[in-house]
């Protein structure tokens, strides 16, 4: 048996590595190393199982494990290679008597398609729900819709804390990557994080609570899988914090690759599938919820929102091009009616200890914290399409952006608070945000990790 240095999710493969050193460099955390042309070992006390390992991993086997089926092949067939659930999920879609509800990031959508021959960053949401329902979803919802239930509550909560100037700055805390690397290696930093569920657990929550009385179900007959760009979701999904009446918000997750994989082994033909819209009332999204997927989105996002709230004033302009980027650090201050708020943004995790440092130091110099663990954000996360030359992923990663920053400007809706599913959610069951039963469902406690990084 080949030997592999797991963290449960990101594994090396010794039999495979050639010890090139590649996925050591981009390691944002350090948790890569070997000698030179010998097989590389992760930590697995300071991998955040972001992936990026895998995306530059080019040592190639056949891929082939005995006993194994081939849809649990590993991805297929590099040394840094993903562990995931795909299995589970085939095997769930065909247990009859429960309702099989799938949720998909918004980075889905400008990535599926390449893994079928299609352009870099090809939008196809109708074909992407068309075919989770081919392959045995009874209901497709979207993570879009969740992330704008994140924006409500996270503008709250943000807008509270400047109030009460409490906890400042605030942290985002929608990547599961960057939350586990302040709880290893900034753990005193933790009150700094919102108490928000990132959009996947939120929208598992809703999915077994409000959305199975909806379809008239038991919660426990509810199976939800969320669709995600990212290789520490279905850690973060197996949190025992992320479960409601001892119910787990979702059973499972795949990855964007997986999903392909899945599609393919179903026998659906991409070229064939109609267009189809996501089911209401957790399909309804805006164009604020879909720039999540990109670095500067959340931000962005907010700001649609809390400009908005503060002031009960309009928006002469939505899209704030301050924020928006790639890797690396940007810092804007907005000004709106009266309203001064200065932010910060973090692409790649590998840039984010100098703004913690003077957090530390009470040097910080802005209210509100964006961390994306991945480069680009979720349009570059561990679990979506590998591109194998090196020289097109930067060209792919600028056409997903490109892609979801054009659904954006051609939605009807562009701020969460206008969505009109929202706020018959709101009204009809969560009440408002920060609510008692908003709190008891999306939002959480973050705790220190053992064995952290500075420990």
């Amino acid at each position: 048996m080949s030997d592999k240095m797991k963290t449960g999710r990101v594994c090396i493969d010794a039999e495979l590595c050639t010890g090139c050193g590649h996925c050591k460099e981009v390691c944002p955390v350090d948790a890569i190393g070997g000698v030179p042309g010998s097989p590389q070992k992760i930590d697995e006390e300071r991998c955040v199982m972001c992936g990026q390992c895998i995306h530059v991993c080019a040592a190639f086997g056949n891929g082939k494990k005995a006993g194994h089926d081939p849809l649990e092949t590993q991805e297929p067939a590099f040394a840094a290679h993903y562990v995931g659930e795909v299995g589970q999920v085939l095997t769930a879609l065909g247990q009859p008597h429960t309702l099989k509800v799938v949720q998909c990031a918004p980075a889905v959508r400008v990535a599926l398609a390449e893994e079928f021959g299609l352009p870099f960053g090809s939008l196809t949401p109708g074909k992407l729900a068309s075919a989770l329902r081919a392959i045995g979803f009874d209901r497709v919802y979207d993570t879009n819709f969740a992330a704008d239930v994140t924006i409500m509550e996270e503008g709250a909560e943000l807008l509270f804390r400047l109030k009460a100037k409490e906890n400042l700055p605030m942290f985002t805390s929608c990547c599961p990557a960057w939350v586990r690397y302040v709880e290893q290696a900034y753990p005193d930093l933790l009150g700094h994080l919102s108490s928000c569920k990132s959009p996947q657990q939120m929208a598992g929550a809703l999915f077994k609570g409000h959305g199975a009385d909806l379809n008239g179900v038991a919660s426990n007959l509810v199976y939800s899988v969320a669709v995600m760009p990212c290789t520490c979701k279905a850690f973060e999904a197996s949190r025992p914090e992320m479960e409601s009446g001892g119910l787990r918000h979702v059973d499972h997750v795949i990855t964007t690759r997986e999903l392909a994989r899945l599609i393919k082994h179903k026998g659906v033909e991409w070229g064939d599938l109609k267009e189809t819209a996501f089911d209401a009332p957790f399909g309804e999204y805006t164009g604020a919820g879909n720039i999540f997927g990109n670095t500067g989105g959340v931000m962005e996002a907010a700001l649609r929102t809390a400009c908005e709230s503060v002031t009960g004033k309009p928006l002469g302009e939505i899209t704030f091009d301050a924020v928006r980027g790639g890797q690396g650090v940007r810092k804007a201050t907005i000004v709106h009616e009266g309203l001064e708020l200065t932010v910060a943004i973090v692409g790649g995790l590998a840039h984010v200890a100098p703004l913690l440092e003077a957090v530390r130091r009470g040097e910080a110099d802005f209210d509100f914290l964006e961390v994306m663990c991945c480069p680009e954000g979720c349009i570059s996360g561990g679990g979506q399409p590998k591109v194998l030359l090196p020289f097109n992923r930067p060209v792919a990663l600028a056409q997903r952006k490109a892609a979801l920053y054009a659904h954006d400007s051609e939605l009807p809706v562009r701020k969460s608070h206008e969505n009109p599913n929202i706020q018959k959610l709101y009204k009809e069951y969560l009440g408002e945000p920060l609510g008692h039963l908003s709190h008891e469902l999306l939002h959480t406690d973050h705790v220190k990790k053992r064995g952290g990084v500075h420990e």
